[in-house]
């Protein structure tokens, strides 16, 4: 059994818009430069055939993937509780290893940005974060075993 992919409806009717996007106008347009550089005779040495594979290949690999997100949604209802962490919060926590704070967006997998700060509810740091409150502490349980700890500041 597929693995649940927890998501707001806002994520799940983002993903649907981006799929709609690359079947019904991104796939025909590749399709045409694919049968352009075709037109243009030996395919061994035209570098506008591959590329245009190329994209292609790219292309069907994500409608691949939105469609295994979408088929695999957890919709989950959006929470404006911010007594604790949850999906959707915005949390501040203190590292007292590195002395520093970070904050983070706590969302879906299809919406991680590492840089900008937005991780996962799966993530070891938002799966950390989970149903804590201002106050508590939370500890990260690394994949290569060391753990560290994390202290919740603020939640909006």
């Amino acid at each position: 059994m597929a693995d649940l992919i927890v998501m707001t409806q806002k994520n799940y009717d983002d993903l649907k818009k981006e799929l709609e996007y690359l079947v019904k106008t991104k796939r025909p347009e590749i399709i045409e430069r694919i049968a352009e550089a075709r037109s243009h005779g030996d395919l061994s040495e035209n570098a506008e055939y591959d590329a245009a594979r190329e994209e292609q290949r790219s292309n069907e690999g994500k409608i691949a993937e939105i469609e295994y997100k979408l088929k695999n949604a957890d919709i989950r209802k959006e929470v404006t509780d911010t007594s604790y962490v949850h999906l959707g919060s915005v949390v501040t926590v203190y590292d007292e290893d590195l002395e520093e704070e970070q904050t983070y967006s706590i969302t879906s997998v299809t919406e991680v940005d590492v840089m900008a700060g937005k991780i996962s509810v799966e993530s070891p740091v938002g799966a950390a974060l989970l149903r804590k409150k201002v106050g508590e502490v939370a500890t990260v349980k690394c994949p290569d075993g060391t753990d560290y700890s994390l202290k919740i500041i603020k939640i909006s």
